[in-house]
């Protein structure tokens, strides 16, 4: 199928793109990388009459460090996300996961803020931005404000972004003294979405875990945080008994839906697999 006629707009600000967003009474479609929005159109999934492009506004671009917190422009393309290194230095998770999205045609042309927006349940960089507990800047017609990834995703597909607003930038905390990360996935392929995926981000100090953030992806409607499995690895040394007891824990924590190809006791089994896996094989990043 290809998509009905429509109108396109390249917008030159923010405010020019979220302007002509209302002028259209909705009847609109924001831009990014495309690789969500073309596919859908083309299936007639979506049919809007006006076509915003964000790829020439210079607000959504960027990567720099302001006020103890690495700020990554909304634009910035998976490709960049896996080899600028203020990235892979200060957010080290989207490092991580880019080599596991898609393929480099897709990496070449996806935004960051483009993927975060779309919050597929089983793409990687949600649950990355929750595990590295980042902020995501929501721009709207009378300013921005900014909102914790945890609150950010709140379904399948769902986000905290209303109607013609626009996610402008995503802040992550810079890394501290002792932190640690990990990142994995299980697919059929690579580059085909995840069974299920895991990003990690653990502090130990003097051979004590101190914080521990986890997120699981592809295990459920949005991004899971695997409260769980963080409690039983705080206070504690990451060994052996500390990883067999947040994988159990992780039972707790998961509830994923029954799929006649992929029976949901099968998932949490992958899960606790992986999970053991990222934690003996955390890398040290500060």
């Amino acid at each position: 199928m290809k998509s009905p006629a429509f109108e396109y707009m390249r917008a030159e600000s923010v405010l020019d793109a979220m302007a002509a967003y209302a002028g259209m009474d909705g009847d609109a479609v924001y831009l990014a990388g495309g690789h969500s929005v073309m596919p859908s159109m083309a299936l007639r999934l979506q049919a809007p009459s006006l076509m915003i492009d964000l790829a020439n506004i210079e607000a959504l671009t960027g990567i720099s460090l302001q006020d103890g917190w690495l700020r990554i422009g909304a634009m910035t393309r998976h490709v960049q996300a896996m080899n600028d290194p203020l990235i892979a230095t200060h957010a080290p998770l989207f490092a991580a996961a880019a080599p596991f999205v898609a393929h480099p045609a897709i990496r070449n042309r996806g935004t960051l803020g483009g993927s975060l927006a779309h919050a597929d349940p089983a793409s990687e960089f949600p649950a990355a931005a929750v595990a590295m507990r980042a902020e995501l800047e929501i721009a709207s017609q009378t300013g921005t404000r900014r909102v914790p990834a945890d609150a950010f995703f709140r379904n399948i597909y769902e986000t905290a972004i209303e109607p013609g607003e626009i996610l402008q930038a995503i802040y992550v905390p810079n890394p501290v003294a002792g932190q640690m990360i990990g990142f994995d996935e299980i697919a059929r392929r690579r580059g085909d979405y995840a069974m299920v995926g895991v990003a990690v981000q653990v502090v130990s100090v003097e051979n004590t875990i101190t914080d521990v953030s986890i997120a699981l992806f592809s295990v459920g409607n949005k991004p899971t945080r695997a409260v769980g499995a963080q409690a039983a690895l705080m206070g504690r040394a990451l060994d052996g008994a500390s990883i067999s007891a947040a994988q159990a824990a992780l039972g707790d924590d998961l509830d994923p839906s029954d799929d006649p190809q992929f029976p949901a006791s099968m998932r949490v089994h992958l899960a606790r697999v992986l999970l053991g896996r990222v934690l003996a094989n955390l890398k040290a990043v500060a």
